[in-house]
C-alpha cells in the first residue's frame, strides 16, 4: 500500500499533503536553525563522512557503508562506523559493540556491519556521543562513517554521500508521509557524491550494483552456490526497506521460491513465525540483514545471501581521492 502510495499509483497521497507541508516547514526549520548557528553542531577531529538517503525505506545504504569501509581499509586508513542504531533498544547509550551485542541492543545493521567489517562500531542517538567514545577506546581511529545520518545536522561533516535506489528514484517526489522524501531532491546539489544503487544512473551520479554472493547456512556457516538451489525447493523472505530487491535476485539467479514473505524493515522475527514458512525439503532463504536477528534461532534449512557493492574503477578512484584528501598521507 505505501509503495502504491509513494509512487504515485493511488492517488490518496494528495490527502495527506498537508502533513508533507508541516512536514517540510519543520525540517527546514531545523536546518535554517543550523546553518544561522541558532543550535550549534558538534565538529569531530578526524574526518566525518555520512553515507545517508533522501528518501524512507531500502536504498542500499549499508552496503556503501561496508564497501567504503573495505575501500578505506586497503589504502591503510583505519576508519570506524557510527550509527543511532534504529531498532535497538540498549541499557546505555553510547554502545560500543562486541562479539556479543544483539540487533534487539544495537539494531540489525549496526551488527551487520560489525561482523561484516570487524571495525570499530558505535551506536547512539547522538552520534557525537558515539563518536567520543569511539576516540575514547580506540586511538588508531583516523576517519568515521556514519551509517545513515545526513538529515543529522547535530553533527559536522567532511563528505557527504547519498544512495539512491535507481529503480524507485523519488517516487512522487513529496515529503513523508504523502511521499518517500526526508528532503527534496534539490538537496542532491549540496552533497558530495550520489551513488545509484542499479536502474540508470543519471549525469553526475556514480552507478552501483549489488552483486550477490554465494549462499551462507545459518547453523553451518556453510557456503554454496546460487546455481546449486535452482532445482530446490525453497521459501524467500525480506524484512527489508523494499524486499522486491532481494526476490528479484534470487529469481534473476534462477531460484524460483514456492513462497515469498514480506516484513517490515528492522522486523524482529520470532522462531515461532518462521518456523512454519518453510516445510520437508523446503530450504528458507533471506537477507543477511534478517540473518543477524535470526541466527540465535536458526534451523539447518535456514541460508541467507550476502551483496557486495560494485562500483567502477573510475568512480571508485574519484570518491577515495576526495575522502583521502582529507587525511594525512600514512608512512
Amino acid at each position: 500500500m505505501i509503495g502504491r502510495l509513494w509512487s504515485g499509483e493511488s492517488g490518496w497521497w494528495r490527502a495527506l499533503l498537508p502533513l508533507s507541508w508541516l512536514y517540510g516547514a519543520i525540517t527546514a526549520s531545523i536546518r535554517l536553525a543550523y546553518r544561522l548557528g541558532i543550535k550549534k553542531s558538534w565538529k569531530a577531529p578526524i574526518p566525518i563522512v555520512v553515507v545517508g538517503n533522501l528518501t524512507a525505506g531500502g536504498n542500499g545504504k549499508t552496503p556503501v557503508v561496508i564497501w567504503l569501509v573495505e575501500q578505506l581499509r586497503q589504502h591503510g586508513r583505519v576508519p570506524a562506523v557510527v550509527s543511532r542504531g534504529y531498532g535497538g533498544d540498549a541499557s546505555q547509550y553510547p554502545l560500543l559493540l562486541n562479539t556479543q551485542t544483539s540487533p534487539q541492543q544495537a539494531g540489525d545493521e549496526p551488527v551487520l556491519i560489525y561482523q561484516r567489517t570487524g571495525v570499530p562500531v558505535a551506536v547512539a542517538p547522538k552520534r557525537s556521543e558515539a563518536i567520543q567514545s569511539l576516540l575514547r577506546t580506540h586511538k588508531d581511529i583516523d576517519i568515521v562513517i556514519t551509517d545513515d545520518g545526513l538529515q543529522h545536522y547535530a553533527l559536522q561533516r567532511d563528505v557527504e554521500i547519498v544512495v539512491i535506489d535507481g529503480e524507485r528514484r523519488f517516487g512522487n517526489g513529496w515529503w513523508l508521509p504523502a511521499g518517500p522524501m526526508r528532503e527534496r531532491a534539490s538537496r542532491l546539489r549540496k552533497v558530495d557524491a550520489v551513488i545509484t544503487n542499479g536502474g540508470v544512473a543519471q549525469a553526475g551520479e556514480l552507478a552501483m550494483q549489488l552483486m550477490p554472493g554465494k549462499l551462507v547456512n545459518l547453523v553451518t556457516g556453510q557456503s554454496v552456490p546460487l546455481a546449486q538451489f535452482t532445482d530446490k525447493p525453497s521459501v524467500a523472505l525480506a524484512g527489508i526497506g523494499h524486499p522486491p530487491r532481494f526476490f528479484s535476485t534470487l529469481r534473476a539467479n534462477g531460484i524460483q521460491p514456492v513462497a515469498e514473505y514480506a516484513f517490515q524493515d528492522h522486523h524482529a522475527y520470532t522462531s515461532e513465525e518462521l518456523a512454519v514458512l518453510a516445510s520437508g525439503e523446503q530450504q528458507l532463504l533471506m537477507t543477511e540483514k534478517d540473518a543477524v536477528k535470526c541466527q540465535p534461532f536458526a534451523q539447518h534449512n535456514w541460508w541467507y545471501l550476502p551483496v557486495e557493492a560494485q562500483l567502477s574503477q573510475s568512480d571508485t578512484q574519484a570518491l577515495l581521492t576526495k575522502i583521502l584528501a582529507l587525511l594525512p598521507t600514512t608512512q
